[in-house]
């Protein structure tokens, strides 16, 4: 019998919706204390100090940048497997982004050529959790620490760090662990994305959280990003309440990307079952293993030694198969009631970057990942019987 499977649904409760409606009901639906609990649970969550809750995670990895005083003359190395996001905002601030091709049979970074395109104008590296699968950061520290001597800091954070900077897209990972540690807290910074099919949702949104930096106080970073995010306004409108405190300054000609109480009420209301919803993804993707372990089928390797993923993506490889191959199978999976993605175009494949001198043949083992790449469905709303539905699929039109 067949069955009609939805991709990437979001997961609300009727608890979801009762937070939401309490809020609505309130008279406060901007930014302000459903927010500023929101970012404190983040922390708590993450083990950080603090946290900023922002409209996306692409907000939060552009203000980081922008925070950070990088911009034009600068560069930032990203992965070139990986959603525009991660490389756009650096785009945004002016610097030059550096990509770097996959390892080979590998979605993340190759991180020997990591270090060989490190240069003194390299102030950040954006590496990515794919799927949630965190990356190596012991690796990426090592490195980045190994090119201590040619950093050229040029702002105060920069200098207090004294390296090339960390910072996680981790729109996939909220949740991971690494060696006992929670995404959030690995890297220097991390970005998270709370956005309609992420594993946690506020409809849209994100958080930045950060490490303890050495004589660099974790208030002050939250204070700029406050200002960066509320057109450089030097009062959030709930200060802006207390009596007789109406008057407030600009600071800085700056961005508008800060979180609601709407969309906070709603991550609050998710981050209390957030276990279970966690459990629930790890639970499919040990059927899924299972299920398609004696096929010629690479997938993405969620739960390993000491890491554990957040498991948002099921990412398979088709082996073999080509780019037309693998364009067939998603075809047939939509014919049976499965719905299938492709998670992602390499960014050199892309007009975009085309444009900006990129050429995939600069790339050869991100297109060689993406060609044949599959990513079925994984979410906390499909039953049992619904995974085994997608693995018998699979099997039949491979």
């Amino acid at each position: 019998m067949e069955r009609i499977i939805k991709f990437s649904p979001p997961d609300i409760s009727e608890d979801d919706i009762q937070s939401v409606v309490e809020t609505l009901k309130s008279g406060w639906i901007t930014t302000g204390p459903k927010t500023k609990l929101f970012e404190n649970k983040i922390a708590e969550y993450c083990g950080t100090k603090r946290a900023a809750a922002l409209n996306s995670a692409t907000a939060c990895l552009e203000l980081t940048l922008r925070l950070l005083g990088i911009g034009p003359g600068d560069e930032v190395i990203t992965c070139a497997y990986t959603y525009t996001a991660s490389c756009s905002v650096i785009c945004h601030v002016g610097a030059t982004p550096v990509l770097v091709d996959t390892g080979e049979n590998s979605f993340e970074m190759d991180y020997e050529k990591l270090a060989d395109v490190i240069t003194p104008k390299t102030k950040a590296i954006i590496p990515v959790d794919l799927g949630g699968v965190m990356c190596d950061y012991e690796k990426i520290f090592e490195i980045v620490n190994s090119k201590k001597a040619i950093f050229k800091p040029n702002n105060k954070i920069q200098e207090s760090i004294g390296r090339v900077i960390v910072l996680a897209d981790g729109a996939h990972s909220f949740g991971a662990e690494q060696r006992g540690k929670k995404s959030g807290s690995v890297a220097d910074f991390t970005c998270f994305s709370f956005h309609a099919v992420k594993n946690l949702t506020t409809a849209e949104g994100g958080a930045v959280t950060w490490k303890q930096i050495e004589g660099i106080d974790s208030e002050e970073i939250y204070k700029a990003y406050m200002l960066l995010s509320l057109h450089g306004q030097n009062k959030d409108a709930l200060a802006k309440t207390k009596l007789g405190a109406w008057k407030y300054d600009i600071i800085w000609p700056a961005y508008k990307c800060n979180m609601t109480d709407i969309l906070a009420a709603l991550g609050l209301s998710q981050l209390e079952r957030y276990d279970g919803l966690l459990k629930r993804r790890r639970d499919i993707v040990k059927m899924y293993d299972s299920g398609l372990k004696d096929m010629n089928i690479q997938h993405l390797n969620h739960i390993s030694g000491d890491n554990l993923s957040s498991c948002h993506l099921y990412i398979t490889r088709l082996l073999g198969k080509s780019l037309e191959e693998r364009n067939e199978f998603i075809e047939k999976m939509a014919k049976v009631g499965v719905p299938t993605n492709v998670h992602y175009q390499s960014l050199p494949l892309l007009t975009a970057y085309k444009n900006l001198g990129f050429d995939i043949k600069d790339y050869p083992n991100a297109f060689d990942m993406y060609k044949n790449e599959v990513t079925l469905p994984l979410h906390t709303l499909l039953s049992d019987e619904d995974v085994e539905y997608i693995i018998s699929k699979v099997k039949e039109n491979i």
